[in-house]
């Protein structure tokens, strides 16, 4: 039996970029064959990314595509398995895989099974496929599969029906936290039970709010990895089949993350991407002495350089000197560019053009909102001049119950910690401490109780339960859809379930308004929690 080589081509396609993306293909490919692979299998839909979304209605998609493939043709003496948009003669249009060998496409296989759930829109735009594609190249059957096909356990018993000995399965499979584990153990079992090898090729990168972890791998017949990369890493991999063994031989292995790390990881990763892909040269943020912009400072710093970071305290007649003297040191210890810019004079303008309207009205949420909003203006003020990206830095607590500012604290371009909850900031900013060689958020901002600081006194507690109860019902509520009533029945105080859910509810207006923020939870508000912002459903049972 003849051994041979496959590359996987973990890669980070640029969504509509075709140019681009098939330059990079041909790089790796050629790498590939400096490695003395046979074959190399690219993510789904690898020329032009995914999601499209309506890009796959651009009328010229067709001929970019055809200019991909003639470009790859030029790769000879390797097969190549990639992704590309297929549209027919018929009018249909299929998420596809070709195969080609020296110029040649032996090939064609058309995405069986079109997710439409969650964050995945595929029905919209896609026709299904309706039979298999198998072949043989150096004395071995290979099947192909995309994506959702794998976990449709009717399609890949088809293939093993077929007598397919290695499925390549081309994936852009979007992370979610402990999604890369799910991936390995479930794949795992399928490769055992159907006694079939799994070549799962799984794209990496961030693309607006999705985050792609690649976290690719190679399964043997009895479940067993002799592959698997690292996630959120750019790069080529090759698995090494023994004929003679007839099964993959151990490669490197790396561990999945431990969940923080992954995490971080997974957030550097998505604003690395959205800053450069969207052409900004660094980022701005406002750093309160709070532990939320600090750990969006660190999450920026790390992502796209110091160099390209500026932060800037903004304090006011309630800020207290701890905040600004935590701020200043964080920012010395990242190494930051960082400003001071007192925002009384701002407010009290606004109070005394306002005062005809006010008179003497008592204080209320209005002049703590023009705290924050003045803080807004001056950070997009700087973002205009300089050509910064504004990052906002409201974590799911917040955003969930509207404990921010429109226009104040919610302005930006990209909401890092937008599906993060406060608990798990926490854990975050812990975490970065523990892998710097000296922690670069102060202690200080970990330990002190979170406030918001626009009022005396304040602290978050004033107006929520204790974070540990808040995110707890939050979660019930958002992630598993559960009514008041169940919630209650978890233990939790009725009052306080039912002001946090009214709160979730009245606020979707807010939300909608946001920035958006990388998803890394399996509930995230942006394309895949979709509540009408008016609605007259009650929330009880």
């Amino acid at each position: 039996m003849n051994s041979f080589k496959i590359a996987l081509a973990q890669f980070s396609p640029h969504i509509g970029n075709i140019e681009a993306n098939t330059a990079k293909m041909l790089e790796q490919a050629n790498e590939a064959k400096k490695q003395n692979a046979d074959i190399i299998v690219f993510p789904e839909l690898s020329t032009l990314g995914y999601p499209a979304e309506d890009l796959l209605l651009r009328p010229s998609l067709n001929k970019r595509t055809k200019l991909a493939f003639d470009q790859l043709a030029e790769i000879k003496d390797i097969v190549l398995v990639f992704g590309f948009v297929n549209t027919t003669e018929d009018g249909h249009r299929y998420n596809s895989a070709a195969v080609m060998k020296d110029g040649q496409v032996l090939g064609v296989y058309n995405k069986q099974n079109l997710p439409n759930y969650s964050v995945f829109d595929e029905k919209r735009y896609f026709s299904e496929g309706h039979q298999h594609l198998v072949f043989e190249y150096l004395g071995h059957k290979f099947g192909i599969l995309i994506c959702e096909d794998v976990w449709s356990l009717p399609t890949v018993q088809q293939l093993a029906q077929l007598n397919v000995e290695t499925v390549l399965v081309l994936n852009a499979s979007p992370y979610e936290v402990g999604k890369p584990q799910h991936r390995v153990e479930t794949m795992s079992a399928l490769a055992k039970q159907l006694h079939i090898n799994l070549v799962y090729c799984n794209q990496v990168g961030g693309q607006d709010d999705l985050v792609f972890d690649g976290t690719s791998f190679v399964m043997n017949k009895g479940g067993q990895v002799a592959l698997q990369a690292p996630s959120f890493k750019e790069e080529l991999y090759i698995a090494e089949y023994d004929g003679a063994q007839k099964t993959f031989k151990a490669g490197s292995i790396t561990p999945v993350l431990e969940t923080m790390a992954e995490i971080y990881q997974s957030l550097v990763l998505a604003t690395r991407d959205y800053v450069q892909r969207s052409g900004f040269k660094g980022v701005i943020l406002g750093l309160s002495g709070g532990i939320d912009s600090a750990l969006t400072l660190a999450i920026a710093a790390d992502a796209i350089g110091a160099d390209k970071v500026q932060a800037v305290m903004m304090p006011y007649t309630y800020t207290a000197q701890i905040s600004v003297e935590d701020a200043a040191e964080q920012a010395k210890n990242m190494g930051v560019t960082f400003g001071i810019a007192e925002i009384n004079p701002i407010v009290n303008s606004f109070m005394q053009t306002l005062y005809p309207f006010f008179g003497n009205a008592p204080a209320d949420a209005t002049e703590e909102n023009l705290q924050a909003r003045s803080r807004g203006t001056l950070l997009m003020a700087l973002s205009n001049k300089f050509g910064n990206l504004v990052l906002s830095t409201g974590n799911k607590s917040e955003l969930s119950v509207g404990y921010c500012t429109l226009y104040g604290d919610m302005v930006g371009g990209f909401a890092v910690l937008k599906d993060v909850y406060k608990t798990i900031v926490f854990e975050l900013a812990k975490y970065r401490n523990s892998i710097a060689e000296s922690p670069v958020i102060p202690e200080r901002v970990i330990t002190r109780p979170p406030s918001a600081e626009l009022r005396p006194d304040q602290t978050d507690q004033d107006s929520l339960p204790a974070y540990d109860v808040l995110d707890a019902i939050l979660y019930a509520y958002i992630e598993e859809d559960m009514s008041q009533d169940d919630i209650v029945a978890k233990g939790f105080d009725a009052e306080v379930v039912a002001k946090i859910i009214r709160l979730v509810d009245f606020n979707e207006y807010k939300r909608r308004q946001g920035a958006i923020g990388p998803r890394i939870s399996s509930r995230a508000f942006s394309r895949e929690r979709r509540y009408p912002i008016v609605n007259g459903w009650k929330p009880g049972i």
